[in-house]
């Protein structure tokens, strides 16, 4: 995630009125908005393979799915983000008629990047963990086999690791299942790319 000075804070409905006529998208957390970095081939490929394996199992049901541009909000006053997977059963409750800011999320999924791995394992996690609905909590690395599963029991967030291509990761909340050799599908971990996210 790329910051820049914090020279002025701003409401939520400020935000939301720069961010809809923005190019590109930005975080808004304690009335201070923060420009979103670009993402590398290897993090666009995992939040497609993600995505699609979650749509194709959804389309006959209540759920849906959503890539990247999905805003979601965590509290009234809290983090507006955009995850890179997120997925709603039940009936989806938005912020306005503008149906772009999500508020009840059953899952969300954020691949790892360099320059985010420390916040989305933090103080991000911390953040959507105040989301009454959200039942599941998925990161994924870009850079190593490993993805990690918080799935919510009663007040507690239970954490299971995934390293095996042979294993697969089954999400209870919306009742699919993600093989990992089917995530990591055509990404090379020994390519690591020239810098990026």
């Amino acid at each position: 995630m790329a910051t820049a000075p914090a020279t002025k804070r701003y409401t939520p409905d400020e935000y939301l009125a720069l961010e809809r006529k923005a190019p590109y998208k930005s975080e808004l957390l304690n009335g201070f908005i923060t420009a979103m970095s670009g993402a590398t081939r290897k993090h666009n490929l995992i939040g497609g393979n993600l995505h699609a394996l979650i749509w194709n199992q959804i389309t006959e049901r209540p759920c849906e799915v959503y890539m990247g541009d999905m805003r979601v909000r965590t509290s009234p006053t809290g983090l507006y983000t955009y995850p890179d997977v997120v997925a709603v059963c039940g009936e989806p409750r938005f912020l306005d008629e503008e149906f772009d800011t999500l508020l009840n999320p059953t899952l969300i999924v954020e691949v790892l990047s360099p320059s985010t791995q420390n916040y989305d394992r933090g103080d991000k996690f911390e953040h959507y963990k105040a989301i009454d609905s959200l039942k599941e909590y998925v990161i994924v690395s870009q850079h190593e086999i490993l993805v990690e599963q918080f799935v919510k029991r009663g007040k507690k967030w239970m954490r299971t690791e995934y390293r095996d291509l042979a294993e697969i990761i089954v999400l209870e909340s919306i009742g699919c299942a993600l093989p990992l050799r089917q995530v990591y599908a055509k990404v090379k971990m020994a390519d690591r790319g020239a810098g990026g996210d």
